[in-house]
């Protein structure tokens, strides 16, 4: 039987942000688990993966590129430490999966059927990769646990709902991606982050749910206003990342 993809409470915290699991101490200091519905892993891969050779974080008004190269202990051994951990949880889990290669996905996937505390599996692309290679990651996965396919925004529109007419069960909005000289003249391209990147999310957000997609918005959500424009647009639930880890006052 397939889970399903509730949220008994729409605001959760974006892949990367809080770990690969719940800490209490953590979530007291943010305000504990009442705020949130659901609770996102750090993105994980098959095999463990080390940090990038040149890691960067570059300001620009408004926000921040971060390139740290997804380091992650791999799949077995994140199982090992967190699935227990996971099952104890007041809080459903939503495992984010990098999915470029969809026999490995699929491997993932299929290892995360027993534990019941997860509730859906997000998985997350690398840049560039193609639709087709997108879609058979659906067509290999798909299963009881929920699938959630995190798009950058040029794709949420135009794939987004062959997806859901294929069995997915709801699109999230990636971070964006760009790049930036650091202060040695080396041009980084990485993720974007930080306030500005609101209001070009909440338009994607509004369009997607205008053609019907069932969307997570994500992309500069800093405030409970914030979060409760993206429910407005039309959002089932709302993803923050920045905020929970960088001093408001460090980007305005």
């Amino acid at each position: 039987m397939k889970r399903d993809l509730y949220f008994s409470k729409p605001l959760m915290n974006a892949a990367g942000s809080l770990g690969f699991a719940p800490d209490l101490r953590v979530l007291k200091e943010l305000g504990g688990l009442n705020d949130l519905g659901a609770f996102v892993t750090n993105p994980i891969s098959l095999r463990p993966r080390l940090p990038t050779a040149q890691p960067a974080l570059i300001q620009f008004p408004g926000g921040f590129l971060l390139h740290t190269g997804l380091p992650n202990p791999g799949f077995k051994n994140v199982l090992k430490k967190y699935s227990a951990k996971w099952n104890r949880s007041d809080l459903p889990i939503i495992v984010h999966l990098m999915a470029d290669r969809p026999e490995e996905t699929q491997q993932m996937v299929r290892g995360l059927e027993y534990i019941e505390n997860v509730m859906a599996v997000q998985l997350g692309f690398a840049p560039l990769l193609s639709d087709d290679i997108i879609l058979l990651n659906l067509k290999m996965c798909l299963g009881e646990i929920p699938l959630i396919f995190s798009l950058p925004h040029e794709q949420v529109l135009s794939l987004g709902p062959r997806l859901i007419q294929h069995g997915a069960d709801a699109i999230s909005l990636a971070s964006p991606r760009g790049a930036l000289y650091d202060k040695d003249g080396v041009l980084i391209s990485g993720r974007l982050y930080g306030q500005s990147l609101f209001p070009r999310s909440l338009e994607v957000v509004r369009s997607a749910a205008m053609i019907g997609l069932p969307i997570i918005g994500a992309g500069g959500v800093w405030t409970d206003a914030d979060a409760e424009s993206m429910v407005k647009a039309g959002a089932m639930a709302v993803e923050t990342d920045a905020q929970l880890w960088v001093p408001k006052e460090a980007l305005t």
